[in-house]
């Protein structure tokens, strides 16, 4: 039977992580992030998933052939995460693996749906304090700003509103991100036009969410804001951590740019849930 875990039961799963995978589970896991646990026992789990706080997807972590876990999923699925889903407008079951063998097995238990896939890549930073290349220089008008308790709680930004529903989409409370994350955002004409910080973090390594406003793109915001996020990691010996979706050429061509390394691919799974 599939359940929900409480939040202080969620350290009954840190055995079943794979020690490499995907860094989003264990930061829910430890509490560090927002998220849900669903599991197959509420006392010795195998087998489960997380639902990402920011509604970015469902990551299977522990047994991917867990039988009676994988059949009892769709009807899962269909009764208790399709509501719960349409309560906050999610239109897709995007299923992710926390390691390879789960793609398979996804792919299996959903196969009676119709049924979409896409690669994502993962890259790290190894090297060490970055410089900012030829180029990348800001207008005057545009000013780099750390995303801390100072700047929130003094800044004037018009739109910083909605800076703060991003950044509590993985976070319990801007404090919680500003103590365990890093992060950095740019403002023209006090208005925030782009952003790069710690969507998700085990504690030592810190995965990227950057953005940039439309009208701002083009002028190497995000590149200038990574490398202001890299030597943050750096200098607290953190590794920065960038994950996408293998057609997002632009976001690929900013991590290789700053200097990131792809270490591995994975694959996902997609569905339609909306009524």
């Amino acid at each position: 039977m599939i359940i929900e875990l409480e939040k202080e039961d969620f350290y009954k799963c840190r055995d079943i992580l794979h020690e490499n995978g995907l860094i989003e589970v264990k930061a829910i896991i430890e509490g560090i992030n927002t998220g849900r646990v669903f599991v197959d026992d509420q006392n010795v789990p195998t087998t489960g998933f997380v639902w990402l706080g920011n509604n970015d997807g469902f990551i299977f972590f522990g047994n991917e052939a867990n039988l009676a876990f994988n059949q009892e999923l769709n009807s899962f699925i269909e009764g208790v995460i399709k509501p719960e889903a349409a309560k906050v407008g999610l239109k897709w079951f995007e299923a992710l693996g926390d390691h390879a063998d789960w793609h398979k097995s996804l792919e299996r238990t959903f196969q009676h749906r119709p049924l979409g896939s896409w690669n994502q890549r993962v890259y790290q930073y190894k090297g060490k304090f970055s410089k900012i290349q030829k180029g990348c220089t800001l207008d005057d008008r545009y000013k780099v700003h750390k995303l801390d308790s100072y700047f929130y709680a003094n800044n004037q930004a018009i739109n910083m509103e909605r800076m703060v529903v991003k950044v509590l989409e993985s976070w319990s409370s801007m404090e919680s991100s500003f103590k365990s994350g890093i992060g950095y955002c740019i403002t023209y004409e006090n208005k925030i036009v782009s952003s790069c910080f710690s969507v998700f973090t085990n504690g030592d390594i810190h995965s990227i969410a950057i953005e940039t406003a439309e009208e701002h793109r083009g002028k190497k915001l995000a590149q200038h804001l990574t490398y202001h996020f890299i030597n943050a990691c750096v200098d607290a010996n953190k590794i920065p951590y960038w994950d996408c979706v293998e057609q997002n050429k632009a976001s690929i061509a900013v991590a290789e740019a700053c200097g990131f390394e792809m270490v591995y691919r994975y694959g996902g799974s997609e569905f339609p849930i909306h009524p």
